[in-house]
C-alpha cells in the first residue's frame, strides 16, 4: 500500500535560517497581524492585562494585589484597578503538500521552501505567548494540528513537515484547496492570521490556450470569506522552469499529481512562446484573485533567497 506522504527524492531542505533576518520578520509579521504585541489586542470583558480600563472602589473578593496605592491613599478608601486583559494571536498555516510541491529545478524543490516557511512562521507566531496550528491539504490524508503554543507546537509541526508531500502520481481530492479553506473558515475562533502556503497550480487547465482564461477556481470564494475574519497572507512557491521552456529538443513529460505523459518539442520557438504566454496570464489570474479576495500575495522562487524575498513581500 503507497504511504499517503513520503519525503521526495532530492530533498534539499529549507536552507539556513540566519537569525538576523529571522528576527527582522518577527516585527514585520506582527505589524502585519494587526499587532500581537501585548496590550495591542483587546478583548471583551475585563481581566488581567498591561492596559487599565479604570480605577474602582475595592469589593469584598477582590484579588488584593490590585489594590492601587495611590487612589487608596487619595481617596481613603480601597481601590483597585481593573486591566483590558490580552487576547494572544492564532496564526493558522494551510500547506499545500499534494505531488506538485515536490518539483523544483534550483538548489530547492517547492516543498523545500514550503517547509522553511511553516519552520519561520511557526517561530515568530508562538512568540509572545501566541499560538500556531496547521491543516495540510493535496493529499488523499489531510492533517490537522490543533492550535497550542511554545516548544511542542514547533516540534509538532516540524514532524507534520517531515512527513513529505504526495508520492507522484498522486492525484489531489478534488477542489482540495478550496475544501481545506472552508474547514479552516469553520474551525478558527476569531480572529488571526491565516498563512496559505502552497503553488496554487490547483485545476491548471491542461490546454495552455485555456490557461488564465477558464472559470474562477474554486478556492477564490472560499478564501474570500475567510480573509473577512482573519488577515490573510498567501504564499505562492514558484519554480523557473514552470515559466518559461528551456530549448532542450524533445521532452516527454508526466505530470506528477495524474501521472499523464505529455510529449513536447522544445525546439520549437513557437511553442515556448505560447508556453511563456500561458504561464504568465495564469499568473496574473492568480494575483487578480488574491487581490480580489484581500489576500496579501508573496511569491518565493526555488532558485533565489526565499527568506529574503518574504521580508520584501511583507514590507
Amino acid at each position: 500500500m503507497t504511504a499517503p506522504l513520503a519525503p521526495p527524492p532530492g530533498r534539499q531542505g529549507p536552507g539556513p535560517l540566519p537569525g538576523a533576518l529571522v528576527e527582522a520578520l518577527d516585527l514585520v509579521l506582527a505589524r502585519r497581524a494587526a499587532g500581537v504585541f501585548p496590550g495591542e489586542r483587546r478583548a471583551a470583558g475585563r481581566g488581567e492585562g498591561t492596559e487599565l480600563a479604570q480605577v474602582r472602589p475595592y469589593q469584598v473578593g477582590d484579588d488584593v494585589r490590585r489594590l492601587d496605592p495611590a487612589a487608596s491613599a487619595r481617596t481613603g478608601v480601597p481601590h483597585v484597578r481593573d486591566q483590558v486583559p490580552e487576547r494572544t494571536l492564532t496564526t493558522w498555516i494551510l500547506l499545500d503538500v499534494s505531488a506538485s510541491m515536490a518539483f523544483g529545478t534550483g538548489p530547492r524543490l517547492k516543498s523545500d521552501v514550503a517547509e522553511g516557511v511553516v519552520e519561520v512562521v511557526g517561530r515568530l507566531a508562538v512568540r509572545r505567548a501566541g499560538r500556531v496550528a496547521l491543516l495540510t491539504c493535496g493529499a488523499p490524508v489531510t492533517r490537522l494540528l490543533p492550535p497550542r503554543g511554545g516548544r511542542r507546537a514547533l516540534v509538532a509541526l516540524r514532524r507534520a513537515v517531515a512527513q513529505g508531500v504526495a508520492p507522484d502520481g498522486t492525484p489531489p481530492p478534488a477542489d482540495a484547496l478550496a475544501a481545506a479553506l472552508r474547514r479552516m473558515g469553520r474551525v478558527t475562533r476569531g480572529a488571526g492570521l491565516v498563512v496559505v502556503v502552497s503553488d496554487f497550480r490547483e485545476g491548471a487547465p491542461h490546454d495552455p490556450e485555456l490557461a488564465g482564461h477558464g472559470p474562477k477556481p474554486e478556492w477564490a470564494r472560499a478564501l474570500r470569506a475567510l480573509a473577512g475574519r482573519h488577515d490573510v497572507l498567501a504564499v505562492e512557491v514558484v519554480d523557473p522552469r514552470e515559466g518559461e521552456l528551456p530549448d532542450a529538443g524533445h521532452l516527454v513529460l508526466v505530470d506528477p499529481e495524474t501521472g499523464r505523459r505529455f510529449e513536447a518539442d522544445t525546439a520549437s520557438a513557437t511553442l515556448r512562446r505560447r508556453f511563456a504566454g500561458a504561464e504568465l496570464a495564469r499568473r496574473d489570474a492568480l494575483a487578480s484573485e488574491l487581490r480580489r479576495a484581500g489576500a496579501r500575495h508573496v511569491e518565493l522562487p526555488t532558485d533565489g533567497d526565499w527568506l529574503r524575498a518574504l521580508g520584501r513581500g511583507l514590507r
